[in-house]
């Protein structure tokens, strides 16, 4: 298997100013379901550091109240206590709107207050294309006296309310608000990487880049600015220590790192006319794709994004596309609901037109009945290729918010048959098959190992097919009876009327999913 069949080359990235390897070599990289199996190893390992040592972070919103295990620490006791110790802390902070807005403003400012004044710094980061966010999740720890201790913590897990949740689904205890479809404690789903060898060091790059620009993390509006000075915010980064070498070899795994930087004026100094490097390696991916593409996205919702799905079931007649979504979106209201919805029905007739045999979404439930909140970011494309991070299925994420996803290629081949899903040689490859049958088994309610009907792409969709049809009909009877076993229910669209689309079609497209490539690049249809 050649690495650059799969992986973005430096000239197919795309941004001639990128630096950094095209990807890292000799990683573990380990994925963790769900927010208690994520925070409970990144307590672990920030509670290991020792004075001298460095904790990098970003993320879109960040509580620092939110308890990371059930007895503690909150994030803020966690960061600060290092950052006491004399641990390195440094984290950027999408600025955010307000929380009249249902966005998180003040608890971004809380947590960069908290860590201030234990001796860390925290920027909130406004360098994003307006009306845009910073939406990158990433924690990197380095122990200069240990490299082989480097980690790196990257996916779709925020550091915040309603993310700890687990396997039963019953949601966090402290919840932050949603649609009431969810109810008090929304169940939420998410995938978070745990990454270890060079590729850390990559990671690390890519965060000082960050920290690194000279332009201002302030908003160009004069209130906030007034704001930022009554309350003495930092504005202005403090330099960082030099970066440690790359840590060891440490496993199996090549890595790629994908970004999404938006073209914005001044541009970004590692970007200046944004990076679209998500996009691209999705289209290179699925331009390989035979047998099955399996995707868990929080939105999915972006007909332009579907057409490369369509394209890639249109050119190969056994592929198969198995999405797992949320059945609501995370928001109720009149006004706001319909564009939430009209993107992803747009997403799946554009992919059911194409085939509509071989196109599968299902959403989630947990054991009450009650909907599950998919927020994970995951691809496995014929068991070869993986994929998890910050950066949905969607325009946005695609070109006008700055993301970060981890790509793997695993150098283990997968003994099970069928050996090679693709068929091009490539071999099924250990994580990217593992981190599918995870996921699937705790969808369907299985045990570790009982997975022979799901290795062959063909039986996987008949069994977990068969498993949401008998799950919708005990729903459709009257749910009488044992409950079936399973989670998942076939998607089902919802109907919009004629005049709704009229005006949701717009505010989806100019607000929920805009379009932050340079003109002459929507022009052309490129990414």
């Amino acid at each position: 298997m050649g690495t650059a069949d799969w992986f973005l080359t430096r000239p197919e990235r795309g941004n001639p100013a990128y630096r950094q390897p095209d990807w890292r070599e000799g990683n573990d990289v380990r994925a963790h379901v769900h927010g208690t199996a994520y925070f409970a190893r990144l307590v672990a390992e920030v509670r290991a550091l020792r004075p001298g040592d460095h904790l990098l972070f970003t993320d879109w919103r960040g509580d620092a109240d939110e308890l990371l295990c059930p007895e503690g620490p909150t994030v803020g006791e966690l960061f600060c206590d290092a950052a006491r110790r004399g641990v390195v802390v440094k984290g950027l902070m999408w600025r955010s709107h307000a929380d009249e807005l249902s966005y998180s403003g003040q608890e971004n400012r809380q947590l960069g207050d908290e860590v201030h004044a234990a001796g860390g710094e925290v920027l909130l980061d406004e360098r994003v294309r307006r009306a845009g966010s910073h939406h990158q999740k990433l924690v990197v720890l380095r122990h200069l006296d240990d490299p082989g201790r480097d980690v790196a913590f990257a996916g779709g897990i925020d550091l915040c309310r309603s993310r700890r949740d687990d396997h039963t689904h019953r949601g966090d205890p402290q919840a932050a608000p949603m649609a009431a479809a969810y109810g008090e404690h929304p169940p939420w789903h998410d995938v978070q990487l745990e990454v270890r060898g060079p590729a850390v060091g990559l990671l690390d790059a890519l965060f000082r880049e960050r920290w690194d620009d000279p332009h201002s993390v302030d908003v160009h509006n004069p209130i906030a600015w007034l704001r930022d000075r009554l309350s003495n915010t930092d504005m202005r980064a403090d330099p960082l220590p030099e970066r440690p070498p790359d840590p060891p070899p440490a496993g199996h795994a090549t890595v790629q790192v994908l970004r999404t930087y938006p073209a914005v004026r001044p541009g970004y100094p590692f970007a200046p006319h944004g990076e679209r490097s998500v996009a691209r390696g999705y289209g290179k991916v699925l331009r390989r794709a035979r047998r099955l593409v399996y995707l868990e996205d929080q939105y999915m919702w972006s007909p332009h994004i579907a057409r490369l799905l369509a394209e890639a079931l249109r050119r190969n007649p056994r592929l198969h596309l198995m999405v797992v979504v949320p059945r609501h979106p995370d928001v109720d209201g009149r006004f706001a609901l319909p564009p939430n919805q009209v993107g992803r029905v747009q997403a799946i007739e554009v992919c059911e037109r194409a085939a509509p045999d071989r196109v599968h979404v299902y959403d989630l439930e947990n054991r009450e009945g009650t909907p599950v909140y998919v927020h994970a970011k995951v691809a496995v494309v014929d068991d070869t290729w993986a994929c998890a991070g910050s950066a949905n299925l969607n325009r946005r994420s695609w070109s006008h918010d700055s993301e970060l996803s981890v790509a793997v290629l695993d150098d283990e081949r997968d003994d099970r048959e069928p050996v090679d899903p693709g068929g091009l040689g490539d071999g099924a490859l250990r994580f990217a098959r593992d981190l599918r049958l995870t996921l699937l088994r705790e969808h369907l309610d299985r045990r570790h190992g009982d997975d022979a009907d799901l290795l062959d792409p063909d039986d996987a969709v008949r069994a977990v097919d068969a498993a949401a049809e008998a799950l919708d009909a005990w729903h459709d009877g009257g749910r009488g009876g044992p409950r079936p076993p399973g989670r998942l229910r076939h998607h089902r669209p919802e109907r919009m009327r004629k005049r709704t689309r009229l005006w949701a079609v717009p505010a989806y497209r100019l607000v929920y999913d805009p379009d932050g490539r340079p003109w002459r690049d929507r022009m052309r249809g490129r990414w």
